[in-house]
């Protein structure tokens, strides 16, 4: 069975079939469905109930990210095709069959990647109603031992853009072009507030508040915020103007004449300002164009460079756990902390006092 076929694990077959079809059905299946439609006021009470069941699973849909959806859909395919090649049952899964899953997995999967994997059966398995066999002890021991044998350090992580790095990359933006008014803006406001790539890009004009000290953006929603509380997040004059995020806002706005909307747009190679948002994917780009004119090696670099950047320089400076926090947003110590060690090697080194 794959993830489109029917109802059976619905949850990952948004939008693949009408609404109207899946009320029809989850009521049939609570009777005759002949009984209720003898009347006006029947048929009526009928459509309400069709309301409620499109209702009932737009709210099951909102509960986790639509991009979250995406990479369950991705990953249930995968273990749905794995079954089926092996003549194994994927819904419900049997332990055992998981369990060597997991292990053909290791041969090329990061841990942290395995356990996306279980995740997207395990909401599989809750989809219907099922007890997940990723909780069974006999998949939670496999499990344990790939952990232990690989390791979960994270692979290979992009670099974070620290402050001379981000200079380097602004001072190489001509002063006479609109992408670079917008790029400037876009790697000096995404350093400053930590922003991630889609908090940055989810920025509209009306986000942006003008106080003595700088510039205060609302972050309506993010990764760590998905019933959209919102957060305030400040971005302080620069000592070099032409390193302020506050004044490059102005400027871009300036040159750009945009007055509402989204704040960061595309542009076309003949300068054409679009109307859209910029994409996350884009903040990467900026980043790696604006690193390889600086003369580093853009391959290091991704639009989570400024974000990591922000949090290892302000760690070098000797900010504290608490203002970190408080301005790239994070609500577990132990990766503000990574940031913080990485930034603070050379602080108070121990080999640095012992006279080499």
């Amino acid at each position: 069975m794959t993830i489109s076929e029917g109802r059976e694990v619905n949850v990952f077959a948004c939008g693949q079939r009408p609404r109207r079809e899946v009320g029809l059905q989850l009521l049939a299946e609570q009777g005759d469905g002949a009984e209720f439609m003898n009347s006006p006021d029947e048929l009526a009470a009928v459509g309400d109930l069709v309301r409620l069941v499109e209702e009932a699973r737009d709210f099951t849909e909102a509960q986790r990210a639509e991009s979250t959806w995406a990479i369950y859909r991705r990953d249930w395919a995968a273990f749905s095709a794995w079954c089926s090649e092996r003549g194994l049952k994927d819904l419900p899964a049997a332990p055992e069959a998981l369990a060597l899953y997991v292990a053909e997995r290791a041969r090329s999967d990061h841990p942290s990647t395995i356990q996306r994997r279980l995740a997207a059966v395990a909401a599989a398995h809750g989809a219907r109603g099922l007890d997940s066999p990723t909780r069974h002890p006999t998949v939670a021991a496999v499990v344990r031992g790939v952990r232990r044998r690989l390791g979960v350090a994270p692979g290979r992580q992009v670099a974070p853009a620290v402050t001379e790095e981000v200079r380097r990359m602004v001072a190489t933006l001509a002063p006479d072009r609109l992408i670079s008014a917008r790029d400037r803006a876009l790697l000096l406001v995404g350093f400053a507030g930590a922003f991630r790539r889609s908090e940055l890009v989810a920025l509209d004009v009306e986000d942006l508040a003008e106080r003595e000290e700088g510039l205060v953006a609302t972050i309506r929603r993010s990764k760590t915020d998905q019933e959209a509380e919102g957060r305030e997040v400040g971005l302080p004059y620069g000592s070099d103007p032409s390193t302020c995020p506050v004044r490059s806002v102005r400027n871009w706005l300036e040159v750009s004449a945009i007055r509402s909307g989204p704040l960061f747009r595309p542009i076309t190679r003949h300068g054409r300002l679009g109307a859209d948002r910029l994409r996350p994917a884009d903040v990467a780009r900026v980043v790696k164009r604006g690193a390889e004119r600086a003369g580093l090696d853009p391959s290091r670099y991704a639009g989570h460079s400024l974000r990591s950047g922000l949090a290892t320089s302000a760690a070098a400076a000797g900010a504290s756990e608490r203002a970190i926090m408080a301005q790239t947003g994070h609500r577990s110590l132990p990766m503000v902390r990574r940031y913080i060690r990485s930034g603070s090697l050379f602080l108070d080194n121990a080999a640095a006092q012992v006279g080499l």
